[in-house]
């Protein structure tokens, strides 16, 4: 896998998710182990967006973009840890599972933005 097939992955999963917590289930919902909410939603949807964006507009700097986006989930954990309440920055709701959930993600996401590589680089290395 390339850094553009991995940003099309995550977008694809971010909608999914995004979408997902619109319906009643127990894993993502208002009620959920995940608390979201339409906000919460729309903003995971919209991520989504972005990756898929990215990778179609900035084809060959994928690998920028999932380090930007993945301590952009990082700092979206920080400010969710340092939010007090179920909401953070007082519209986006959320619980100690989305924290750690964010906090995963943004560390993934970074990562694969290191260990993957452009498809540029790789055709020209090949």
């Amino acid at each position: 896998m390339n850094t553009h097939q991995v940003s099309l992955l995550y977008g694809i999963i971010f909608i999914a998710v995004g979408i997902l917590g619109f319906t009643p289930n127990p894993i993502i919902s208002h009620t959920g182990f995940f608390e979201t909410n339409i906000v919460h939603n729309c903003v995971h949807i919209v991520l989504g967006g972005v990756f898929i964006l990215g990778a179609l507009k900035f084809p060959g700097h994928e690998s920028r973009i999932l380090k930007l986006l993945g301590l952009g989930g990082i700092g979206i954990t920080i400010v969710g840890w340092l939010s007090e309440g179920s909401t953070m920055l007082w519209v986006v709701h959320v619980n100690p599972a989305d924290h750690w959930l964010h906090l995963g993600l943004g560390v993934l996401v970074l990562i694969s933005g290191f260990v993957f590589q452009d498809k540029k680089f790789m055709m020209a290395h090949a």
